[in-house]
């Protein structure tokens, strides 16, 4: 995910209203623009910024009576850490993959020392993705290089 449009996006304090309503739960439009007090109109421009981005996700689910609603739910956990010192700014987005990561890094930096189980685990898990990872894209390589082969061509005049 792309930090400056993450930054761009969460820069509005109406956006980051809707992402705190939907940590409870999945909300429609017109739920949202009410508890905010915010046009409908509005809140369907916010949502659309948010979804392309990837911070949120929908679903039409069905109701009683009338047509589906569209229901908006944060799609996935990001972390974004901002450092501002003396000379230096530093800032990252810590995707959900490298999330368990970054907390036992944290820990540690907090002068734990009891996570070297949970970091081996970590880096087992990191090397069973690496190896399914590589034995797919050899797939793919065989798949490419099968596909390329030109196929034997026959001499019409040649009759046997």
């Amino acid at each position: 995910m792309d930090l400056e449009a993450i930054l761009d996006v969460m820069g509005c304090k109406t956006r980051r209203d809707i992402i705190n309503l939907l940590t409870d739960e999945p909300r429609f439009v017109s739920e949202i623009s009410k508890e905010l007090e915010v046009g409908q109109k509005a809140i369907i421009e916010h949502l659309r910024a948010m979804e392309e981005l990837g911070l949120l996700s929908s679903s039409f689910q069905k109701i009683e009576r009338g047509r589906p609603r569209k229901y908006y739910d944060i799609s996935q956990d990001i972390q974004i850490q901002i450092f501002i010192g003396p000379g230096a700014i530093k800032m990252n987005v810590i995707s959900q993959e490298f999330l368990e990561l970054h907390t036992l890094e944290g820990r540690i930096h907090m002068g734990e020392t009891e996570v070297t189980e949970e970091l081996q685990k970590l880096i087992n898990k990191y090397d069973d993705a690496k190896k399914h990872a590589e034995r797919l894209l050899a797939e793919l390589e065989a798949n490419k290089k099968e596909n390329s082969q030109p196929e034997p061509q026959t001499n019409p005049l040649n009759k046997s």
